[in-house]
């Protein structure tokens, strides 16, 4: 099974190149990499070039956003299964794809998602919290519970048939494109106890207080969009629900 992984990113100087090189390390040979670069103008371009002989796909042009460029990426996959490695972000070892891949074999699962460190941004060996995830049901959805988008890896197949990544919900179009997967259209997506990625802290939708009033309010429109039958009750407790993860710490 071919693997792709996408990397969205502007102005990523910082981060990109440990990025870019836990992907290149990783020990599953049929790993296509596409990153898509929203025209940087710091050195990001520069560094991914140093390694754009190991890159399958590289753009480099303006868009309307992260998930805009993830689309552009997903349009360019050609792998059976696609999987999202944000710019600051690490995937945790060597053997991630390798481990996923035996999964989604092992069990026919259509997606495959685990668990998640949040790191020091200066330090990742620094853990700061963990997000442990577990099986989903629909009633969890319901309850606020999600899995972690960046550990998500879907088949190719069901971009196609129930669409991209919605750039009508600002920085929750992922938490949106969750729901209407694996919520409305049911996709078997199943767990692995494994630790796939190292997130650093911080992100575009925790930056202030009014970047977290809209991302409530946005989770709030994805999920009335995708019927959830108490949408407010979920976005509440989709934010609580965040208070267990400070539980799971070194």
């Amino acid at each position: 099974m071919k693997v792709t992984i996408i990397t969205v990113v502007y102005n990523g100087e910082k981060y990109i190149k440990d990025c870019i090189e836990s992907v290149l390390d990783q020990n599953y040979e049929d790993i296509e990499y596409i990153i898509v670069d929203g025209a940087s103008t710091d050195k990001t371009c520069s560094i991914i070039e140093d390694y754009q002989a190991k890159i399958h796909r590289y753009i480099s042009e303006k868009d309307k956003g992260m998930y805009d460029g993830l689309n552009k990426g997903i349009a360019l996959a050609t792998g059976d299964i696609i999987g999202i490695l944000n710019a600051d972000d690490m995937l945790a070892s060597n053997t991630v794809i390798t481990n996923i891949v035996t999964f989604f074999k092992v069990n026919g699962a259509e997606g495959v998602y685990g668990n998640l460190n949040y790191v020091n941004a200066s330090n990742p060996n620094q853990i700061i919290r963990k997000w442990i995830s577990r099986q989903y049901t629909k009633r969890a959805i319901e309850l606020g519970w999600m899995p972690a988008h960046p550990t998500l890896y879907l088949k190719r197949e069901l971009f196609k048939k129930h669409g991209n990544y919605s750039l009508d919900f600002g920085t929750a179009a992922d938490y949106e494109l969750m729901i209407r997967f694996l919520y409305k259209y049911n996709v078997r997506a199943l767990f692995i106890n494994e630790l796939i990625v190292n997130m650093r802290v911080g992100g575009m939708s925790n930056s202030s207080l009014n970047q977290r009033y809209l991302a409530m309010k946005y989770d709030f429109k994805a999920a009335k969009k995708n019927k959830l039958p108490f949408a407010l009750l979920t976005i509440v407790l989709k934010k609580i629900s965040k208070v267990s993860q400070f539980l799971h710490r070194n």
